[in-house]
């Protein structure tokens, strides 16, 4: 995939599919470290240790509408690309953790992309989900919380539609002053 945000998306897409009423996403850019790792943890149904073997399988998929999945897959074969690690852990009943890691200066790594239009996307896309998004650099950190959206959404007394572009343009400055300090 081009950019990061696509992974995300699709891993997000497959803890909503199973059903998971919270999601974390939590990026890390460390470049005194050359390290961006990313972390999507949800508490949906989980899988079985047999699936977490062979999950990243481009022909095994739990989804009935077609016979495969290359998102993992893809993703997996994107860190190692890039001298970096994928882990997934899950329990059925619990959730699923998915942590990968590239090397920040590879130059096979995929820019992260629009996050704020991702997380917006996400948040509007399944309103009963709860979504947590997290950026930490060398330099600092912020979080954005789907509750603070709702909450504002009430106090505003607006639809969710009123807020996407404030949402955006809040997470776009975020990132931008995370990366711009130091």
């Amino acid at each position: 995939m081009r950019e990061q945000y696509l992974h995300i998306l699709d891993i997000v897409t497959n803890s909503i599919e199973a059903a998971a009423t919270r999601v974390i996403i939590w990026i890390q850019e460390s470049c005194s470290r050359n390290l961006l790792s990313i972390t999507i943890r949800d508490n949906g149904r989980g899988m079985s240790p047999e699936m977490v073997a062979r999950v990243t399988d481009p022909f095994v998929t739990s989804r009935s509408t077609r016979q495969v999945g290359m998102g993992l897959p893809l993703l997996r074969q994107a860190t190692l690309a890039c001298n970096g690690d994928f882990r997934i852990k899950s329990q059925p009943g619990k959730g699923t953790e998915l942590l990968v890691t590239f090397q920040h200066n590879s130059l096979n790594r995929a820019p992260l992309g629009d996050i704020a239009e991702t997380c917006v996307n996400l948040i509007i896309g399944a309103p009963d989900v709860h979504f947590v998004y997290g950026h930490k650099t060398d330099c600092n950190y912020f979080t954005f919380d789907s509750y603070w959206f709702y909450g504002r959404m009430a106090e505003m007394d607006c639809s969710q539609y009123a807020l996407v572009e404030p949402a955006k343009k809040l997470i776009r400055e975020k990132l931008f002053n995370i990366h711009s300090l130091g």
